[in-house]
C-alpha cells in the first residue's frame, strides 16, 4: 500500500536507494543530490505544477464525496477514509518540515550502510540536500564537470546517474564524458504490456485468466507489477553513435568536428521548450521537430560559416540563420495541422465511444460472478476508486466537452500571426504588437544564452525568468547578431522565499505561520499572487494537465519587501530551515579520506563555528580516489559513537565508524566541451540493422511526423533480426490460440460463443497447414490453408494474402511453413 506516514516514506526510499545500489554497484562515489532552491527560471514552471496540483486535488476531493455520498444513498458500505501525513504532494519542496526530516534520514541511512554494508564501505557519499540551492541533477554536473581535466582524474571514469527526466541525456551529453550512462525505469506507453481483456500489467491477453484486479493503494501504487518496473542503462556512448550517423553533414565546406555536433544538437532542442522556456508553436516533438530541426541543421550547415554554438555561448548570427530557414516550414506545418487535427478529434472521439461501448458488455463479468457473490466493502472502494479516476480522465478531457475552447487564432489561416499576438499577448494596435514582439524575441533569445550557460557552465543569473507564457515564432527571430545580451548572476532565494513564491495558498500550511497569513489573509499586499481559480488555456492540447496555467508572475520586490518584515518572527528551529548550507561528504573509518578529516576537526576543536567556516583543507586526489575539492570540519561531532534513529521502526546505530566533513567543489575553471585527453572510446556497437537510412525530409516519414506522406522503412529493415521478448512461429502460434480461447470463454454471454468443453463443435484459427484438435490438443495437417504467406518480388516484403488453393509444401523465401520465418509478434 501506498506509505501514510513519513516514516513509512522514508523506509520506502531506502529500499528504493539499496536497489540502485545492487544495479550499478559504484566503486568510488554516491551522490545523493535533492533538489535545493532552484533558479528563478525553474520557479515559473514550479509555481504553475504546485497551483494545479492544489487544484487537482480539491476537485479529485469534491469528486470523491459526492461518489461517497451515492454509495451510501444506495445502502453499499466503504471503509473510512484514511488520514495520511502525504496527503499534499507539495511539501517535496526545499523549506518545508518534510524536507529537513528527510536531510536527517538520508544522513542516519547513510552512517548505517557505511558502518554495516560491505558493499559501501570503500565508497565516499556525498549529501547535497535540500538547503543546497540548485537543481538536483544540476549538482551533481557541476560536480563532474569541475572535477575533469584537474590533477589525479581518470579520465576513463564512469559515469552513472538515476533519473527519468529527459534533460538528464542532454545534460549527459554536455559534460562530454564518454563511459556515461543513464539508469532509468523502462518507460511504458498507456496500455503498452497491459492486457487488454482485464487492464492489468504483468501478462497479456493469451494468459488472461479473466479476473479482475483488486487495486493496491488508491491509484494502485502498491501493486508489484508497478512498484518493481524494470530498469535499462542509456548507454551515452551509444547514442553519440547513432548522433555521428543521424548528423553526417553532406559535403561539408572543412572537416566536422563532432563534439561541436553534438553541443549544437543540444542547444537545437531548446527550441521544442524545456523547464525554462515553452517551445515555438511550430515545434511539436510528437509531430517529428527533432526531425525537422536535425533536417534543416544538415542542408543549411554549409551556409552557417561555422557551428551554431562554442561551448556555453552561442553565436547569435548563425542562429537567427537556422531558425530562419526552419521558419520557412511555418505556413506548410500549420496548414498540414489544420487539415489534419479534425480528422484526428473525430478519431478520438469514434475510439472512445466504441471503448465505452466495449466496456458495456460484461466480458470480465461472468469470471468475476464465479469467485464473488456479493460484493464486500473492499470491492466498493476499489470500484469507487475506479469511477472516481475515469471521472477525472474525462473531465480533463476537452474533447468530451461541446464548443469549449474554441480555436481563435486558427494557426495556417491568413492573418493567424497577428491573431497569435492580439489572443496571447494581448496586442492592440500594430505599434504594441511590434513593440510586444520585438521584446518577445528578446527575451526568448535571451532564455536560449541562459539554459546553454546552465547546461554547460551553471548557473548564470539566479534572478533571470522568461517573463511571458508563450514563444515567439520562428520566424520571427531575427536580428538577433544585433541583441546585447549580458546576465547578473545575484544570488538564490531563500528556502522560505521559493516556498511563498511557488506555493498555492492550500499549501500554505506546510509554511511558518507568518507566511500563511500573507497567502490567505484577504488584507495582504499581496494576495493578488494567489488565486483560487486561474485560466488554463488549452493551446491546442487535448487534456487540461496539458494546458498552460496562467497564473500571474510573482513581482520578487514585492514579495521579498514583505517576507523581511516577518522573518524576526522565525523560531530558531524554522530559521535553521530558512538557512542555505553546503554539501556533506561520509567515508568509513578505513577510508583514506577519513585521516584528512580527523585530522582537520583536531585543528579545528577549539575554534567557534564562524572560525571553523573559513578553514578549508584541499583534497589530495591520492587519498581520495580521484576526487578533487576541498573539506571544512562541518558543526558539532564529526564522528558520534552513537548515531539515534530519526525513523519509527528502526535501530540507533551504536559504536558508529562513520566520520563526516562538509565538502565543497573545486575552483570554478572553464568546461571543455571535448572528451579529456587519454580517453579510452569504447568498441563501437551499433551494427547495420540497428540503423535506418535518413527521410530526406523529417515530414515524409510517417512514422515520426504525422504531417507525413509517406513512410521511409525499407524491406532491409522489415528483414532484422528479431526484437528480444518477441515471439514468432510455434511460439506465437501457441500464444495467439490461448487468446483466441480466452476471448471466446470471458465473451460466452455476450456474443452468443460456445466454450468448446460445453459440447460445442466450434473451432478456432489453427496455424497454415494445420486444425486444432479440442480434446488431444494437438494438430492435425490439412491440405490447403486459408491464407497464405505468398512470395513476393524481392524489391518488397511479403505479406499475408487470401490464398486457397496454395498446397503445404509452398514456401515462404525458400523456408517450408514448418519453420520460423520472418514474421514477429511485439508485446
Amino acid at each position: 500500500p501506498s506509505p501514510t506516514s513519513f516514516d513509512e516514506v522514508f523506509q520506502s526510499i531506502f529500499a528504493y536507494i539499496d536497489r540502485l545500489f545492487v544495479i550499478v554497484r559504484p566503486r568510488k562515489l554516491l551522490f545523493m543530490a535533492i533538489d535545493g532552491v532552484a533558479p528563478r527560471a525553474k520557479m515559473n514552471q514550479q509555481r504553475a505544477r504546485r497551483f494545479r496540483a492544489a487544484k487537482d486535488a480539491s476537485d479529485a476531493a469534491a469528486e470523491e464525496s459526492r461518489l461517497r455520498d451515492e454509495f451510501e444513498r444506495e445502502g453499499r458500505k466503504l471503509p473510512p477514509k484514511q488520514e495520511s501525513q502525504t496527503f499534499d504532494s507539495n511539501v517535496i519542496t526545499p523549506g518545508t518540515e518534510f524536507m529537513a526530516v528527510l536531510s536527517t534520514a538520508l544522513q542516519y541511512y547513510i552512517h548505517l550502510r557505511l558502518n554495516s554494508d560491505p558493499g559501501w564501505k570503500n565508497i565516499k557519499v556525498i549529501l547535497s540536500d535540500a538547503n543546497v540551492p540548485g537543481e538536483g541533477e544540476h549538482k551533481i554536473m557541476s560536480f563532474i564537470r569541475l572535477q575533469r581535466n584537474l590533477k589525479g582524474y581518470d579520465p576513463n571514469t564512469r559515469h552513472c546517474m538515476y533519473g527519468l527526466d529527459a534533460d538528464l541525456i542532454m545534460l549527459a551529453l554536455a559534460t562530454h564524458e564518454i563511459h556515461f550512462s543513464i539508469l532509468r525505469e523502462v518507460v511504458f506507453t498507456p496500455g503498452q504490456d497491459k492486457c487488454f481483456m482485464c487492464g492489468q500489467m504483468g501478462h497479456m491477453a493469451a494468459d488472461c485468466q479473466g479476473k479482475l484486479k483488486r487495486k493496491a493503494g488508491e491509484f494502485d501504487e502498491g501493486d508489484a507489477t508497478v512498484a518493481k518496473l524494470p530498469f535499462q542503462f542509456l548507454n551515452i556512448w551509444t547514442l553519440r553513435e547513432y548522433l555521428e550517423y543521424e548528423m553526417r553533414i553532406p559535403n561539408p565546406p572543412f572537416k566536422i568536428d563532432f563534439e561541436c555536433i553534438v553541443d549544437d544538437v543540444i542547444f537545437m532542442c531548446f527550441f521544442v521548450g524545456n523547464d525554462f522556456l515553452p517551445h515555438m508553436p511550430m515545434l511539436e516533438i510528437r509531430d517529428g521537430a527533432i526531425n525537422l530541426l536535425m533536417t534543416v541543421y544538415k542542408e543549411e550547415f554549409s551556409k552557417f560559416g561555422g557551428y551554431l554554438t562554442n561551448g556555453s555561448k552561442p553565436n547569435l548570427s548563425r542562429v537567427e540563420h537556422f531558425i530562419q530557414a526552419v521558419g520557412s516550414h511555418e505556413d506548410e506545418i500549420f496548414q498540414k495541422r489544420a487539415q489534419l487535427h479534425p480528422r484526428q478529434r473525430v478519431n478520438i472521439k469514434r475510439r472512445k465511444r466504441q471503448a465505452t461501448g466495449d466496456d458495456i458488455g460484461p466480458q470480465v463479468q461472468p469470471a468475476i460472478s464465479q469467485f464473488h457473490e456479493e460484493k464486500d466493502i473492499q470491492d466498493n472502494e476499489d470500484e469507487l476508486k475506479t469511477k472516481l479516476k475515469r471521472i477525472l480522465l474525462d473531465k480533463s478531457d476537452v474533447f468530451n466537452s461541446k464548443g469549449a475552447h474554441e480555436d481563435k487564432i486558427k494557426l495556417g489561416e491568413p492573418g493567424w500571426k497577428e491573431r497569435y499576438y492580439e489572443e496571447k499577448f494581448s496586442a492592440k494596435t500594430p505599434e504594441e504588437l511590434d513593440a510586444i514582439r520585438k521584446d518577445v524575441v528578446l527575451k526568448y533569445t535571451e532564455g536560449l544564452c541562459w539554459v546553454m550557460h546552465y547546461y554547460y557552465e551553471g548557473v548564470c543569473s539566479w534572478q533571470w525568468f522568461y517573463p511571458y507564457h508563450y514563444a515567439p515564432f520562428a520566424s520571427d527571430l531575427k536580428g538577433l547578431g544585433e541583441l546585447n545580451i549580458n546576465f547578473e548572476l545575484g544570488t538564490p532565494f531563500k528556502p522560505f522565499d521559493q516556498l511563498i513564491g511557488v506555493f498555492p495558498a492550500a499549501s500554505s500550511h506546510a509554511l511558518p505561520e507568518p507566511y500563511r497569513k500573507l497567502m490567505t489573509d484577504p488584507n495582504s499586499p499581496i494576495i493578488d499572487f494567489y488565486p483560487i481559480d486561474f485560466e488554463v488555456d488549452m493551446n491546442g492540447k487535448r487534456y487540461t494537465w496539458q494546458g498552460i496555467a496562467k497564473l500571474p508572475f510573482i513581482d520578487e520586490a514585492r514579495l521579498l519587501a514583505e517576507v523581511q518584515k516577518i522573518e524576526n518572527l522565525l523560531t530558531p528551529e524554522e530559521k535553521r530551515r530558512n538557512t542555505i548550507m553546503f554539501n556533506m561528504i561520509f567515508v568509513n573509518s578505513c577510508h583514506p579520506l577519513s585521516v584528512c578529516i580527523s585530522t582537520l576537526d583536531n585543528k579545528c576543536r577549539n575554534m567557534s563555528n564562524c572560525e571553523r567556516a573559513d578553514v578549508k583543507e584541499k583534497i589530495n586526489p591520492i587519498e581520495s580516489g580521484g576526487m578533487n575539492g576541498y573539506i571544512s570540519s562541518c558543526d558539532g561531532e564529526p564522528c558520534p559513537p552513537i548515531f539515534r534513529s530519526p525513523v519509527a521502526g528502526m535501530e540507533d546505530i551504536i559504536d558508529n565508524h562513520v566520520i563526516c566533513a562538509i565538502y565543497g567543489l573545486p575552483d570554478g575553471h572553464e568546461h571543455i566541451s571535448r572528451p579529456p585527453h587519454g580517453v579510452e572510446f569504447p568498441k563501437r556497437t551499433l551494427a547495420i540493422e540497428d540503423l535506418k537510412p535518413s527521410c530526406s525530409r523529417y515530414r515524409e516519414n510517417r512514422r515520426i511526423n504525422p504531417l507525413g506522406s509517406y513512410s521511409c522503412r525499407t524491406y532491409e529493415e522489415s528483414r532484422r533480426k528479431k526484437p528480444r521478448g518477441s515471439c514468432s512461429g510455434r511460439e506465437l502460434r501457441e500464444a495467439s490460440q490461448r487468446l483466441i480461447v480466452n476471448s471466446l470463454q470471458i465473451k460466452t454471454d455476450a456474443y452468443k460463443y460456445h466454450h468448446p468443453m460445453n459440447g460445442s463443435t466450434m473451432s478456432y484459427a489453427a496455424p497454415i497447414g494445420h486444425r486444432q484438435s479440442w480434446l488431444h490438443n494437438n494438430y492435425e495437417s490439412i491440405s490447403r490453408p486459408g491464407y497464405a504467406a505468398m512470395p513476393l518480388p524481392s524489391s518488397a516484403p511479403p505479406q499475408f494474402l487470401p490464398y486457397t488453393a496454395v498446397p503445404t509444401a509452398q514456401y515462404v523465401y525458400n523456408q517450408p511453413y514448418s519453420q520460423r520465418v520472418m514474421y514477429t509478434h511485439h508485446h
